[in-house]
């Protein structure tokens, strides 16, 4: 339900601007208005990352520990994960913004981009911007790289437990338990990985914008 509730706005922060666009000649879009859209996208994006971690966790708990489930995974565990992967995203949108919105922007810049993302603003501005992509790889690699641990390790426990059960439905009952959850992880992370990696070199290729429609677009919708 926080999934579902998250991409809905996900989707909204970002596709019907876009749709705008696409019909409209006046394509600009005010500072703050940029702004905010960039904080709420990078707030939906951080907690998503977050939330398909626990989302696994959960996953790894019901096919390992089928009789424990009701015990490990209460609803007040349930609602304390949930809010921590909201706080988190909040928080790391709070302190990416900080550093992005200090910076100096020339004249009337141009946002390659369909919408305003991490790494057009951090290629336009018109000052040294090192610091602002230090403070956004490291928050990153925080927000990447630890959920993406939880994930690997989850269903790493999951597929050992699944090639030791006997029968073929056996297998195939449990696999389709987490082949939806599996499909989006690996879409969502490795589009976002390719982009996010390094944004500022990101932005010099294109297909950024393919990979974008990728996570932003066919991800929720799927």
């Amino acid at each position: 339900s926080h999934l579902s509730f998250l991409e809905m706005w996900y989707v909204t922060v970002i596709s019907p601007r876009m749709l705008v666009d696409f019909l409209s000649h006046d394509r600009s879009i005010s500072f703050n208005g940029c702004m905010t859209q960039l904080y709420f996208f990078v707030t939906f994006v951080c907690t998503e990352y977050i939330l398909l971690a626990v989302m696994a966790f959960d996953r790894y708990v019901a096919i390992c520990n089928p009789l424990h489930y009701p015990v490990i995974m209460t609803n007040q565990l349930c609602g304390t994960l949930a809010g921590g992967c909201w706080f988190c995203g909040l928080l790391t949108a709070m302190i990416k913004m900080f550093f992005i919105a200090q910076l100096y922007y020339c004249g009337t810049p141009e946002v390659n981009h369909y919408f305003c993302d991490i790494s057009p603003l951090l290629n336009i501005s018109c000052e040294d911007s090192s610091q602002a992509e230090l403070v956004d790889f490291f928050l990153a690699l925080m927000v990447i790289a630890i959920p993406l641990c939880v994930v690997v390790a989850s269903y790493a426990a999951i597929l050992a437990i699944i090639l030791r059960i006997p029968s073929a439905q056996g297998r195939q009952k449990a696999f389709s338990t987490c082949a939806s959850h599996l499909t989006i992880v690996i879409l969502f992370y490795s589009t976002t990985l390719f982009t996010y990696a390094c944004p500022k070199l990101m932005y010099t290729y294109n297909s950024n914008k393919v990979v974008s429609v990728l996570y932003t677009v066919i991800v929720p919708l799927l």
